[in-house]
């Protein structure tokens, strides 16, 4: 059944393909039913993969197998809080080595079009820090990056 709430993202055609992979990339999520079209309809055929309800970390989505009519941009994008430079370097080469591409700040796309920010939590610590010099110095060393670096993030917070 799916949520009061959904996400929906568009995809052309490869809604199942991008659902698995994140049900493999990414915790606590899942693939939960894969619908195919009971008739034809404008980007599609009968029995063709028309909708995807799928789950990324614990938020349920769904994909729909619109066209080629719409795509993704950065105006929406999932923000992944990591909890160390392993689990972010892991998540960014996931998405970059699967056919994505790095961005600034630690945002990316994935192949498909969609945009992650893989978070660590130090840096929302940090640029949210109550000492705005601390802040301020670990904001502006994350505005050169492109992954995200920890070490350098905790080296500009200690000045």
């Amino acid at each position: 059944m799916v949520s009061k709430n959904t996400i929906c993202l568009w995809y052309n055609g490869d809604a199942e393909e991008a659902a698995r992979f994140y049900a493999t990339t990414f915790p606590n999520s899942t693939v939960n039913a894969v619908h195919l079209a009971p008739s034809d309809y404008p980007s599609g055929k009968e029995g063709d993969v028309l909708t995807v309800e799928f789950t990324v970390m614990g938020i349920p989505c769904i994909g729909l197998n619109g066209g080629p009519e719409f795509t993704h941009s950065e105006a929406f994008s999932f923000q992944v809080a990591t909890d160390d430079q392993a689990e972010t370097d892991r998540l960014w080469s996931a998405i970059i080595d699967n056919g994505g591409q790095a961005s600034v700040c630690g945002w990316c796309r994935d192949k498909w079009g969609l945009s992650w920010q893989i978070t660590p939590r130090i840096l929302t610590e940090a640029y949210t820090h109550r000492d705005r010099a601390t802040a301020k110095r670990a904001f502006e060393a994350m505005m050169n990056m492109t992954k995200i670096d920890i070490a350098v993030i905790e080296a500009a917070m200690k000045g």
